[in-house]
């Protein structure tokens, strides 16, 4: 196999698909070594088969407003690979949402899944529905409409649905409300449920939690810890609140912020009440940032900049991909930042990237350092099988556990001359399950 081959061949397909692209790439050049040592895979056109998703199902979602008037988005699911166990990804509703974004993810989704050790294949969805500035009952009678069309291709040992950027406790509570109604059952086909119906405890902070808990890993790997280092962090959603919340507890200074507005810098950190302001801030509904920096007096904002520029020793962008990009990099690099973990889905360029592997920096892709958040879907849907609930504690342990898990399958097979790519081992552990797996089941 000859990446650039391979990827001209997709283009072909896939023209004009760059997030996609992007993200297929990505992979093959980290696991073409490793494919191509193995000509069974060839053989069998596992790469031919993994970059082409089983389906894609594209539909209309016809809603009302509050004032009556008839509005129409696109909807979508994807699914993308089920070797391994029942599709698995969540629904993102915003403006943003397009084809190659979606299948970008759900490609990624397969080998973070994987990594997980959990039986979990890989899916996304979502729609082009903008949640901001909408009333409840508006999001009720979309998700309503959405589910609609969606109910019949998921289930529980089929593809489960999760949360996604738009799509929280709330929305999950519309679709979920409908699916039951449609399909007469009470069964745990969507995780990020409310604690009272099945929902598992600590799912919101999970992401963030486990993308805190791979960093300390790679942080351990040099002798060193979150206590009294510096972090910044971009976003302000469920991602960012849950790692800033667990680098706080493990005694690091959060100390930024960031929306689509801006990003805030606060010199005494991002704690207490103001982690609770977090949630007000999300509750809003707002992409904004800056009525923190108004709560707060110390905190500075810094309108349509990126919080790459202050000087920190642990970066962690959990906001949205392409976030990071060479230019971030250097400048990271020149504050002698030693460790950047992706707590978003691909938040770093290829150019960023570069940067990181080129000064030997601590650095973990999207695929490995936020799989928490499936991961903890994963522990939703064996709760909600063994109709029973673990503890808060149960639910950490247990998290806690596989992010060092997947972190040893990252320095296994991306331990390259003393230094860990991690890239490479997240993508080659990922790819060499799913592809044994395929292997073993024919073609389909």
């Amino acid at each position: 196999m000859n990446v650039e081959n391979f990827i001209n061949k997709v283009e072909q397909k896939h023209p004009g698909e760059q997030e996609y692209l992007q993200a297929v790439r990505e992979v093959l050049e980290s696991i073409e070594d490793v494919y191509n040592d193995n000509p069974q895979f060839e053989a069998a056109g596992i790469l031919e088969r993994l970059v082409e998703p089983d389906r894609i199902l594209t539909f209309k979602v016809s809603w009302l407003n509050d004032e009556g008037d008839t509005h129409v988005n696109l909807g979508y699911r994807i699914q993308f690979n089920n070797a391994i166990g029942p599709y698995k990804g969540g629904l993102r509703f915003h403006p943003s949402v397009t084809l190659s974004i979606l299948k970008f993810l759900g490609f990624e989704q397969i080998f973070k899944n994987s990594l997980t050790t959990l039986p979990l294949g890989g899916g996304k969805g979502g729609s082009d529905f903008d949640p901001k500035g909408k009333s409840n009952a508006e999001i009720m009678r979309f998700c309503q409409s959405f589910m609609l069309e969606l109910w019949h291709i998921i289930g529980p040992d089929t593809d489960v649905p999760a949360g996604d950027i738009g799509v929280g406790g709330r929305e999950i509570g519309y679709l979920y409300g409908m699916y039951k109604k449609l399909a007469r059952e009470h069964t745990g086909v969507l995780t990020g449920k409310g604690r009272s119906w099945g929902g598992s405890l600590i799912r919101p902070e999970a992401t963030g939690f486990g993308n805190v808990y791979f960093a300390k890993e790679m942080l351990a790997t040099k002798g060193e810890s979150f206590k009294n280092k510096i972090v910044a962090v971009s976003g302000f959603g469920n991602v960012a609140w849950g790692a800033v919340q667990k680098a706080t507890e493990l005694g690091g200074k959060v100390v930024t912020l960031s929306g689509p507005d801006g990003y805030i810098y606060d010199p005494q950190g991002v704690s207490g009440e103001k982690i609770d302001f977090m949630l007000e801030l999300r509750a809003t509904n707002d992409d904004v940032v800056k009525p923190y920096a108004d709560r707060f007096p110390e905190a500075e904002f810094h309108a349509g900049k990126r919080p790459w520029e202050v000087k920190a020793d642990i970066a962690l962008p959990c906001a949205t991909q392409n976030e990071l990009n060479e230019e971030d990099a250097e400048m990271l690099i020149k504050n002698n930042c030693f460790c950047v973990s992706e707590g978003a889905n691909m938040p770093c360029t290829p150019e960023a990237i570069e940067v990181f592997h080129k000064n030997k920096i601590l650095f973990a892709p999207g695929k490995a350092a936020n799989a928490g958040g499936v991961a903890t879907s994963g522990l939703e849907m064996s709760q909600n099988a063994m109709k029973m609930s673990w503890s808060r504690k149960e639910v950490d342990d247990k998290l806690h556990q596989i992010m060092k898990d997947i972190h040893e399958a990252c320095v296994e097979h991306g331990t390259v001359d003393d230094y860990v790519d991690y890239v490479k081992g997240a993508n080659i552990a990922g790819f060499l399950k799913v592809a044994n797996a395929m292997l073993d089941q024919g073609v389909i």
